[in-house]
């Protein structure tokens, strides 16, 4: 069974620039967190100190209790956004001579290695110089190159880039695996609709400092706005006399104040006709992460909308 990783207080500088600044969060035995953040924001900067490729200049990560060593980290595996791998070796040949450092024997990393490489759908390629396969398929020998060794902890840097559709929900499939196997998975991604459908937990970061920690659903629960989509006779709906803010994303929607019950928004709605579409509901983690780190403003409500921060009440909503 895998232990916890903890991230306590890290400070790390280059020169006058702070990148870290007191950042602290925890990983969970057998639970996936999404580590978030703009880009700069140092989530990067966070995985290379527990790997120890860099050196913060504060603070400490600790495993199990216990401060990071070299013995511990060969538990670890790491896989980093740019490419770790050797371009004209064979790509079953490094995957052994990775688990061969991690600490395994060459029969044991042989045939991991091969269980790796078939359950990605690698098997016919074992032979291949890694240069000669897809980015798609690169990205899968990167990740087997991370699991080859069985490790208790998973630490991986946008480990979806460049997967087409098919590619995501395998390499979801077996983070989902290692998970229910009671690994320790800390993942950072852009891509928040993957993170929403994988992870129990976040840490998002904005400029080098933890702004939301926890468990998903439980920050969901407790946000002060919530998710409105409404269609009257088959075209959008929009409440009168209170504060929307309309979000971007493929699917608009309005965010309102919690405290404004479901049940009054459908009686205004069925005043103006029939109801062909309701939902209402905590925001997505899109909507957290840009209310965590003020990325950027809202659009333009439509015209006649009340354009104003959600949480404040447009002058005396009847209800």
């Amino acid at each position: 069974m895998a232990g916890e990783l903890e991230v306590a207080g890290l400070h790390k500088a280059f020169g006058q620039l702070e990148v870290l600044r007191d950042l602290s969060f925890t990983v969970t035995p057998g639970r996936i967190l999404g580590f978030l953040g703009r880009n700069g924001a140092g989530k990067t900067t966070t995985m290379r100190c527990i790997f120890g490729l860099l050196d913060p200049d504060a603070g400490t990560v600790r495993y199990e209790g216990r401060p990071l060593d070299r013995r511990i980290r060969r538990r670890f595996g790491y896989m980093p956004e740019e490419r770790g791998l050797y371009p004209k070796m064979g790509v079953g040949a490094q995957l052994v001579h990775f688990g061969r450092l991690a600490g395994m024997g060459r029969r044991e990393a042989q045939v991991a290695a091969d269980a790796w490489l078939e359950r990605l759908g690698l098997a016919q390629r074992r032979r291949d110089r890694l240069e000669q396969l897809s980015h798609g398929n690169q990205q899968r020998v990167q990740l087997a190159a991370a699991l080859v060794h069985a490790p208790e902890v998973l630490v991986l840097d946008e480990p979806f880039s460049g997967l087409d559709p098919v590619g995501v929900g395998e390499m979801g499939e077996v983070l989902r695996a290692a998970a229910a196997q009671g690994a320790t998975i800390l993942f950072s991604s852009h891509q928040l609709d993957l993170v929403e459908g994988l992870c129990r937990d976040v840490a998002i970061i904005n400029a080098g400092r933890v702004v939301e920690h926890g468990d998903l659903e439980a920050i969901r629960r407790r946000s002060p706005v919530r998710q409105l989509e409404v269609s009257v006779d088959g075209r959008p709906w929009q409440p009168e006399g209170i504060a929307v803010v309309r979000v971007g994303g493929e699917r608009p929607h309005l965010l309102v104040p919690a405290e404004v019950p479901a049940e009054a928004l459908l009686r205004q709605a069925r005043a103006q006709g029939a109801i062909t579409a309701f939902r209402y509901e905590p925001p997505s983690l899109a909507d957290l992460f840009h209310e965590a780190v003020d990325a950027a403003p809202a659009r333009s409500a439509p015209q006649g909308a009340v354009d104003l921060a959600p949480g404040a009440l447009a002058g005396g909503a009847p209800w």
